[in-house]
């Protein structure tokens, strides 16, 4: 136990403190480093640091940013790599530079040994944090070299026959329907692992003329990843299919299905959707990757005065929290957000989806079913005869969920749900135009939070610049239009600068890295109540909310713009 042995000389825990961790430890089923991360003593950075010290061998950091070539990567195999828990970073003047997890695992060090003497070349070796290992480990693949290898194995196994087809019947004997079926399968493993690892929100399957086109989308981009001769896409399609229990020999109307992987040894869902078009079907698969759709408030972008609204919103206990916004703006993330605030033992949490996005443990997730009539109206009535405190509606849709919604946040629910508007205020006239009475509202609404996403610039490469003269007017006049709720989360600098994209390995030179929610609040006060009331109109109410403080989109963005989160042209594009 020498980190906890010298986490003592260091004063970070007491004698007491040790013996105890040392009782437990016992029981751990792990490593020191991991027992040490669960139970939150160190961070990270401060591990690497410890042993650093205590093996006398140094730290290399931003192993995420390195783009090791093959040549190098072939010195030390995948298989041993994980094992050992060692990875070559770089090559120069017969001096491999290897990272190691483990500084004191003779093994790693003895198989390290026979590496380089079969290469004939000497070693350094670097502590490596176990995150950055993992990440390294993704440098092993490339989606086009492995399907490259599927396709060889593929027209091996069938002779080199052009049409290629994986079939549902058993007629043929099991060996010829294996052969064909295995680099199918092995395609497909693929092109979701990468998408996973390339944090992808969708993968689309395209058929064209003469190939297929794969294409992933990423922060919101479709980006082709690789093309695939046009006849695999009958067999890909096919196995997609199976796993999704969907129907193989339908392919003139759309289908539906959804399927799950364990995918570097974490549980993820595909939602499937298929489309016929004239040249075949389109596939397109929705990621969803609950490690990265379950996030807290501030990694979604709530900051400073909205983050505080949205707090003391979701402490009451009862009422409507409407996220609003158009499709892909980031409603339903919004949404998950609060129930991971508002989910906890003594609370009875029912939600209605379509489909059901991310599973929550704790959660009571239902899945609406228009086609046999149990769609959101009617699951709802269900819902509120199940003793709920917290419900979620995926989305109001007509008057009657709009009606009952309003119902359920009146007698005593807290109730979350979604709406397509262009701004929070546009929630108020539009629940109006779903026959809401006006007077209902103010004792039915708590919040609206409308919403769009933008692209993040990377934090690794950003470069700070200063405004041209235009940008400069722009952005001192919408300081000067902040209202004084903001003064107390934002000083702005006494020179002002913006940040632009670079790129680098990190980003896939992209400058951008992940998107950032922009977002305003309307919170319901006794000011907008009389508004409501007597004149429900947009004018109206966006003069109560400026005096009241309200921060909108455009002035959320400025300020990320200023704090290096976004560029400045992002602003405009997200905000206009």
């Amino acid at each position: 136990m020498i980190f906890l042995q010298r986490l003592i000389e260091k004063k970070i825990i007491t004698q007491e403190q040790f013996e105890g961790l040392k009782k437990e430890f016992k029981d751990f089923k792990g490593t020191e480093e991991e027992f040490i991360f669960q139970k939150k003593l160190l961070k990270e950075a401060q591990l690497n640091s410890l042993k650093a010290e205590i093996f006398n061998m140094p730290v290399f950091d931003n192993v995420e940013s390195l783009e090791v070539p093959n040549n190098v990567l072939s010195i030390i195999p995948e298989e041993s790599a994980r094992f050992y828990k060692i990875v070559p970073l770089s090559l120069n003047s017969g001096v491999l530079e290897v990272g190691m997890v483990d500084p004191d695992n003779i093994k790693a060090k003895e198989i390290l040994e026979f590496i380089v003497r079969r290469n004939k070349i000497s070693y350094k070796t670097y502590i490596i944090s176990s995150n950055s290992f993992e990440a390294f480990l993704k440098q092993y693949r490339n989606v086009r070299e492995e399907v490259g290898q599927a396709l060889t194995a593929l027209e091996t196994e069938l002779g080199g026959e052009e049409n290629v087809e994986l079939f549902s019947s058993d007629a043929r004997p099991k060996s010829e329907r294996l052969s064909e079926e295995a680099p199918i399968i092995k395609m497909v493993a693929v092109i979701l692992r990468h998408a996973v690892d390339g944090n992808a929100s969708d993968i689309h399957i395209e058929p064209e003329e003469t190939q297929m086109r794969i294409r992933f989308r990423m922060d919101g981009r479709l980006y082709s990843s690789l093309f695939l001769p046009i006849n695999t896409h009958q067999s890909i399609v096919a196995r997609i299919k199976i796993v999704s229990n969907l129907r193989i020999d339908e392919t003139r109307v759309p289908q539906d299905g959804r399927f799950s992987a364990k995918i570097d040894n974490k549980d993820v869902d595909f939602r499937v959707s298929t489309f016929p078009t004239k040249l075949g079907e389109k596939v397109v698969i929705r990621v969803l990757d609950p490690h990265e759709g379950l996030k807290g408030y501030e990694e979604i972008g709530l900051t400073g005065y909205n983050f505080d609204i949205l707090k003391e919103a979701v402490k009451k206990p009862f009422g409507l929290i409407l996220a609003t916004g158009p499709t892909g703006s980031g409603k339903t993330t919004t949404l998950y957000s609060i129930l991971q605030q508002l989910n906890s033992p003594d609370a009875n949490v029912v939600t209605l989806e379509d489909p059901i996005e991310y599973f929550m443990k704790g959660v009571n997730q239902s899945q609406i079913r228009p086609e046999i009539g149990y769609d959101f109206s009617n699951g709802l009535r269900s819902v509120v005869r199940q003793d709920p405190d917290i419900i979620m509606v995926g989305e109001i849709r007509d008057e009657e969920s709009a009606s009952l919604v309003t119902h359920a946040a009146l007698t005593g629910h807290v109730v979350l749900s979604t709406l397509h508007t262009n701004n929070a205020i546009g929630v108020i006239p539009r629940l109006i135009d779903m026959k809401i009475k006006p007077f209902l509202l103010p004792a039915t609404l708590n919040i609206a939070v409308a919403q769009r996403l933008a692209h993040r610039l990377c934090p690794y490469c950003k470069e700070k610049i200063r405004p041209n003269k235009e940008q400069e007017k722009v952005l001192i006049k919408e300081i000067a239009n902040l209202p004084q709720t903001s003064k107390k989360y934002f000083t702005p600098p006494s020179v002002l600068y913006i940040y632009k994209p670079k790129g680098c390995p990190k980003c896939n030179m992209k400058g951008e890295k992940g998107r950032v929610g922009v977002f305003e609040i309307l919170k319901m006060t006794s000011d907008l109540e009389k508004i409501i009331v007597e004149n429900p109109k947009e004018e109206a109410i966006m003069q109560v909310i400026k005096r009241q403080g309200m921060i909108t989109m455009r002035q959320d963005a400025i300020t990320k713009c200023i704090q290096g989160m976004i560029s400045f042209e992002e602003v405009f594009r997200i905000t206009e």
